[in-house]
């Protein structure tokens, strides 16, 4: 029976030792936290799995209540894999598909299924995916499902399918180095000098988005100032650990997933709050209005897309304006479309009864050149096309730079709501160069024997942002396979 140890406990930790004990292994996971920060970035995430699908009919066996009675007023659509690759090559700034990339893609719906199979299940995302038209709730950007809980839901119910298959799990036990003998891979040392002998190891404990003297050297000098959205713990001990054995950097360094969050976030969501609430940071539902920096000028097109293709870019588009923040601008028109988050108990927004009232309280902002680029904005909109915001509706203003592309409204109607916003990084992509069965390649292209990683640690599957959902997809798609590989017996 092979001894298998998992650095970490997150999504792709999980998805690993679930895959390791099917093979028979036996597996221990160690994880750096205590059980309430356990789970790395997942408690932190909504838990929506992005994967190719044909029909509604490829989503009933994931759902943990087929009956919904909502079911059968809904339209899910598909999402097919040239889909799933078109989108992921608009963010790869002309580079072809990676092998990872084609890896996610073919292997994201059999991955999802092979959870379900596990009793982890999911349910339709209706609150943040879908919009009513015509009667019928009608989803949108490919993304449907998310697990039941969100984030800490789906994290429960992997740990539970671990636990009921005999895996265990270490807490407050940080993996400090790998030991290894004859260049293989033999086990781990944690924190407190304890020695653990392994016959393969896998490394799943996240980027280095934590650790902000790794985020200026990789991405940039301004990245110290980013809040961290997630875990405190993913500070890249995996990937150090795993570099001082000669293995190979893989992926785009200077790249990260991050998202437009309120400017008065504490560090890493606030740790004093529930887990669910520490989410409700983010501030995403910039398409609906305009997002000013501190010349009051407007920086990106809010429009140019479904959200779910544009918040993991925009994070980054507000760290490069001056201070390194924004003012996300709305009228009446939107508020019941904006998502619960705008309302949460510590968003912070000022209002005004007047456009002219709401723009003297931006502080940090030109207040003139705020008003006039309401002004300008509000004179290019497109008063001709029907606000539609279950499709790229084309409503756009034109007239200005940059224009808005899609569900352009005039900024006309009181009150006025404007929440301060800056940006947060959730996870980096940098990271390991693996094979096709998880392992870890050396700079020659040769895997070190006994050493495996998954989740945030594989590089080459993100570059300059990805399509909502992608990221916990990716790290089942990775755990299951350095699972499969490190658990089997060797030949």
């Amino acid at each position: 029976m092979p001894k298998v140890i998992i650095a970490g406990s997150g999504n792709a930790a999980l998805s690993a030792g679930i895959a390791a004990l099917e093979c028979g292994a036996e597996v221990l996971i160690l994880e750096k936290a205590d059980p309430a920060l356990a789970g790395g970035n997942t408690k932190y995430t909504a838990g929506a799995m992005r994967f190719a699908y044909a029909s509604g009919d490829d989503l009933l066996p994931l759902l943990r209540n087929p009956a919904d009675p909502r079911l059968s007023d809904t339209d899910f659509g598909s999402y097919t894999e040239k889909k799933f690759s078109s989108d992921l090559l608009s963010f790869n700034d002309g580079r072809p598909l990676s092998p990872e990339q084609h890896a996610l893609i073919s292997e994201s719906y059999d991955t999802v299924r092979w959870l379900a199979s596990h009793d982890v299940k999911f349910e339709p995302i209706y609150s943040r995916q879908s919009f009513m038209k015509d009667g019928r709730h009608v989803f949108w950007g490919g993304l449907t499902l998310a697990a039941e809980n969100e984030g800490v839901g789906l994290f429960d119910q992997e740990l539970a399918a671990f636990h009921r298959m005999g895996g265990e799990i270490r807490y407050g036990t940080p993996v400090a180095d790998l030991t290894s003998e004859n260049g293989r891979v033999t086990g781990v040392t944690t924190g407190d000098g304890h020695a653990f002998a392994a016959d393969a190891v896998i490394l799943a404990c996240g980027g280095f988005e934590a650790n902000a003297e790794l985020r200026q050297e990789h991405i940039g000098p301004a990245w110290d100032k980013a809040k961290v959205r997630g875990t405190p713990h993913n500070t890249g001990d995996g990937l150090l650990m795993a570099r001082a054995l000669g293995a190979q950097e893989y992926g785009f360094y200077g790249g990260c997933h991050a998202t437009p969050m309120d400017l008065h976030m504490a560090d890493y969501g606030n740790l004093d709050l529930p887990h669910r609430e520490r989410k409700y940071y983010r501030k995403i539902c910039y398409f609906l209005g305009v997002m000013l920096n501190a010349k009051g000028e407007r920086f990106v097109d809010e429009g140019i897309n479904f959200r779910n293709y544009t918040y993991a870019q925009f994070g980054a588009a507000i760290m490069e304006q001056p201070g390194h923040f924004a003012w996300q601008i709305f009228d009446a028109k939107v508020f019941d479309l904006l998502y619960g988050e705008y309302s949460f108990h510590d968003a912070h927004y000022v209002e005004s009864a007047t456009l002219e009232g709401l723009v003297a309280k931006l502080d940090g902002v030109d207040q003139a050149a705020a008003l006039k680029t309401l002004e300008n904005y509000n004179a290019a909109v497109d008063q001709g096309t029907a606000f539609d915001p279950t499709s790229l509706d084309g409503k756009a203003a034109a007239g200005v730079s940059p224009r808005k592309s899609n569900w352009a409204q005039t900024i006309e109607q009181g009150p006025f709501r404007a929440y301060p916003v800056t940006g947060g990084i959730t996870f980096t992509y940098g990271g390991l160069k693996v094979d096709a069965f998880g392992a870890v390649l050396s700079g020659s292209d040769t895997p070190i024997d006994g050493l495996y990683a998954c989740g945030e640690l594989v590089g080459g599957v993100f570059f300059n942002g990805y399509p909502g959902g992608s990221g916990l997809t990716s790290g089942a798609v990775f755990g299951r396979r350095a699972g499969r590989a490190a658990g089997s017996p060797s030949p």
